[in-house]
C-alpha cells in the first residue's frame, strides 16, 4: 500500500450510489458520482426506513436532516375489507416514514459535504474488471474503485455481462404523493388514528389494496397494488370510481391521487451471480432489486453501500479479494430479504397482519455499521 489517495467513479445518483459516495468520501476517499440526468432528484413518492439504513445515516451525519421532515407512525395497522387484523405498534423496532425527494435531498446534501463531485448529465455506459469506465461521449476514467449503482437496468452489470435471473409477480403498484387531508378522512372515520401506516386489504371478489403511509406531517404517501392483468386496477390516472368504491373511506386523498397521471409498476425481483467483478462492485436495484413488500429496496440499498465502503477502505493490495469477501459476509441477509419480499408478493400473505417476526424483520433489525455484526448473527 502507498500513501496515495484512493479514488473512486460511481455510476448512479439514486439513495445507492449518494450513500456509497458519502461513505468513502468521509473515509478518505476522492470521489466522482455520475448521474445520467440533468438535475439530481428522486422518482417515486414515499419511502419506509428501517434500522439497517437508519444507522447508516446516523454513521454518515445525516440523521438530523432526515428528521426535519419525516415521522415515525404510531403503529402499524392491517385491514381486510375494511375490518382491523392487527395494529403492530413495533415497540423495539427502529423505523421512520418520509418522502423519497425528502431522503435524496438529505443524502445529496451529505455527499455534497462530504466533498464528494457530482457530474449530472454524465451516463457510464461501460465499467471494465480494472477499474476504467466509459462515457456515454466516449471518454474514459480510471480509478480504484468502480460502483455501478446504476438501477435495475444497469449499464455497468450489463456490460460485464454478469448473468442474471428476474422473478416477476402478479401484482403491482401505482405510488402517489398527496396532501395528508386529515381532518377530511377524520369526518370519515373519527376513530381512526389517521397517522397510523395503514394497510387497507380486499382479496374477494377483487384484489385490491391501498398502503396508506403518512410521510410527514403534511404530505401522504398512497401506493395503489392491484393485478397486472386487471385492465382498470391498474390503469393510470387511476380508475376513481373503482378505487372509491371499495375505499370509500380514503375518497379525498383518491380524489387528489386521480389527478396524478401515475405509472403502474410490476413487482420483481433480481438476482445475480455475483456482485463484483474485480474492482467493480454493484449496489442497490443493479444487483438486488426485490418486491416492495419489506420496505427494504432502499434499506439493502444503503445498507450494501455503507458496508462496501468500510471494505474497500479496509482492504489491502487486493481490492477484488476483498470485495468478494464483502459479499459472501453481506449478501445473506439480502437475499433472505428478497426472498421473504417475493414470498409475501406471491401468497399475500401480509394481508393477514401480525407479520413483523422472525425473518419479516431481520433486515429491518440488522446493523450494518457493528463490526461484530456477523458473530452476533451466527450465535
Amino acid at each position: 500500500m502507498t500513501d496515495r489517495r484512493r479514488h473512486a467513479e460511481i455510476s448512479g445518483g439514486g439513495f445507492a450510489g449518494l450513500t456509497a459516495a458519502t461513505a468513502l468520501a468521509q473515509m478518505g476517499w476522492s470521489v466522482r458520482l455520475h448521474e445520467r440526468a440533468r438535475e439530481l432528484r428522486a422518482e417515486g413518492a414515499g419511502i419506509a426506513l428501517w434500522n439497517n439504513s437508519l444507522q447508516v445515516l446516523d454513521q454518515i451525519g445525516a440523521t438530523p436532516d432526515l428528521d426535519s421532515r419525516s415521522m415515525t407512525p404510531p403503529a402499524y395497522e392491517t385491514r381486510m375489507n375494511n375490518v382491523i387484523q392487527s395494529q403492530e405498534t413495533l415497540e423495539g423496532i427502529r423505523w421512520r416514514t418520509m418522502t423519497r425527494p425528502h431522503l435524496h435531498d438529505t443524502l445529496l446534501t451529505a455527499a455534497r459535504e462530504a466533498g464528494v463531485e457530482i457530474v449530472a448529465g454524465s451516463e457510464v455506459v461501460a465499467a471494465s474488471p480494472d477499474g476504467t469506465i466509459t462515457l456515454a461521449g466516449g471518454g474514459t476514467a480510471t480509478a480504484d474503485l468502480v460502483v455501478g449503482a446504476d438501477g435495475v437496468a444497469s449499464a455497468v452489470r450489463k456490460s460485464l455481462n454478469i448473468p442474471l435471473k428476474r422473478e416477476r409477480s402478479r401484482d403491482g403498484i401505482t405510488r402517489f404523493l398527496v396532501p395528508r387531508r386529515k381532518a377530511e378522512l377524520q369526518a370519515l372515520e373519527p376513530d381512526t388514528e389517521w397517522d397510523n401506516m395503514i394497510d387497507f386489504w380486499n382479496l374477494d371478489p377483487r384484489v385490491l389494496r391501498v398502503l396508506y403511509t403518512p410521510a410527514n406531517s403534511e404530505e401522504l404517501y398512497l401506493a395503489l397494488m392491484s393485478p397486472s392483468d386487471d385492465a382498470d386496477g391498474s390503469r393510470v390516472p387511476i380508475d376513481l370510481e373503482l378505487w372509491t368504491s371499495v375505499f370509500p373511506q380514503l375518497a379525498p386523498v383518491l380524489e387528489d391521487a386521480a389527478k396524478i397521471e401515475g405509472r403502474y409498476y410490476g413487482y420483481q425481483t433480481t438476482r445475480l451471480e455475483r456482485w463484483t467483478d474485480g474492482n467493480v462492485a454493484l449496489i442497490g436495484d443493479s444487483a438486488h432489486a426485490m418486491c416492495p413488500a419489506l420496505a427494504q429496496g432502499a434499506g439493502a440499498s444503503m445498507q450494501n453501500a455503507w458496508t462496501l465502503a468500510v471494505a474497500a477502505t479496509a482492504a489491502g493490495d487486493d481490492l477484488p479479494a476483498a470485495l468478494r469477501e464483502w459479499e459472501r459476509l453481506e449478501r445473506p441477509i439480502t437475499v433472505q430479504a428478497q426472498d421473504r419480499s417475493q414470498w409475501y408478493a406471491d401468497t399475500r400473505e401480509m394481508a393477514k397482519g401480525n407479520q413483523f417476526t422472525g425473518e419479516t424483520i431481520a433486515a429491518a433489525l440488522y446493523n450494518p455499521t457493528d463490526p461484530r455484526r456477523h458473530e452476533v448473527a451466527a450465535s
